[in-house]
């Protein structure tokens, strides 16, 4: 399960809040092919530019050990990339006036269990400093997963149940990544719209944008399955407990046109997307669900380039979503490799897949 932390060293390294906007770069291809071939890439990468696809292979076998090759067009979990289409549709309670950032859940989940109930706001939740209980501090079981993860959904040791536990943090507490704020941030929306999260992904996201891919698990067709250290992943955890922090499935293309919902405006009003994509120095550049900073990147010149950036990862299946807003681009990389998760890199340091597939694909000039 992810756990994504960009570090402060963001300030040293160059990293700008707010930099001048680049002029768009030239797609190369070749360029790309040449770097993920380097990399023994096995998964799925696709670019896109405005509204069209610039780039976009699949690389290697499912399994390590050979077979049948990936493929377009596969469905893929999002894992906590589920997080950024929750935060969207809480900026869209935001807009239309029924939430309110700064005010404490209790006022929507008047029943909440949680200790800071009257503290803690979904500004909060999405910031990842609510204090609300961890899910890796629940008791260990099968394939060393948390037991949150291994019990069926409505199972006390998992949920809202779980994540209103017994917490010592008060809020605002210090920043820590984890599944429980946005399963409460889920509870919100489900209370205060009256609907389930699945029907409002379908509503809110997926009929305006004519997605056809995208659910909640459980489902009954496997998406693409991991591996960890060259074995197939544990099939103890349940996907489905995720919930609002990572439950989501559905293809590369509608992940592309998720994206271009939010770029073009037709799905959040330009205010609430700014504040969404505001990311917050002090915690590490998090934004709501998401990360958003500036970093150079080799061969494009010393003019920072803005991301937004959201990634997943549940056990053997990793991905990025990449959103360059001043240059209307978007890079989606998926694999099923556990592994990737390390080797895609950090690109505010210049280093891993993601950086270099970055540079080959809009630098004049690809440092080597």
């Amino acid at each position: 399960m992810i756990r994504y932390f960009l570090a402060a060293a963001l300030a040293m390294a160059g990293v700008q809040a707010n930099p001048p906007r680049p002029a768009p770069p030239p797609i190369v291809p070749d360029r790309v092919s040449h770097v993920l071939d380097a990399a023994g890439m096995a998964g799925t990468v696709l670019i896109g530019k405005g509204d069209r696809i610039v780039y976009e292979r699949a690389f290697g076998p499912i399994n390590p050990a050979g077979g049948p090759q990936h493929r377009l067009g596969q469905t893929w979990r999002y894992a906590s990339v589920t997080k950024q289409w929750a935060a969207t549709i809480a900026m869209q309670e935001v807009a239309a006036g029924r939430l309110n950032l700064d005010t404490p859940i209790k006022m929507y989940l008047p029943d909440s269990k949680a200790p800071f109930a009257d503290r803690i706001t979904p500004r909060m939740l999405m910031q990842h400093i609510s204090g609300l209980p961890r899910t890796e501090d629940s008791p260990k079981g099968v394939d060393d997963w948390q037991t949150f993860y291994l019990v069926p959904p409505g199972d006390p040791q998992t949920g809202r149940s779980f994540c209103e536990g017994p917490t010592n943090r008060p809020p605002p507490a210090e920043f820590h990544y984890g599944d429980c704020d946005f399963i409460m941030l889920g509870a919100i929306l489900e209370k205060i719209s009256g609907k389930p999260f699945a029907r409002l992904v379908r509503d809110r996201i997926a009929k305006p944008l004519g997605l056809t891919s995208v659910g909640l698990f459980p489902r009954r067709t496997p998406t693409v399955v991991g591996y960890e250290a060259g074995k197939r992943e544990s099939a103890a955890f349940r996907l489905e407990n995720f919930g609002a922090a990572g439950a989501l499935y559905g293809t590369t293309h509608d992940l592309f046109r998720f994206d271009r919902g939010l770029m073009t405006g037709k799905l959040l009003p330009e205010a609430q997307r700014t504040i969404m994509w505001t990311g917050d120095p002090k915690l590490g550049f998090a934004a709501f669900g998401q990360w958003a900073f500036s970093a150079p990147i080799k061969g494009c010149g010393s003019i920072p380039i803005r991301f937004v950036e959201r990634r997943g990862a549940i056990g053997g299946v990793v991905l990025r979503n990449i959103i360059m807003p001043d240059l209307d681009m978007v890079l989606i990389m998926t694999s099923n490799r556990a592994e990737a998760d390390a080797a895609f890199g950090e690109i505010w340091q210049q280093r891993g897949v993601s950086h270099d597939v970055l540079a080959a694909a809009i630098c004049p000039k690809v440092a080597t």
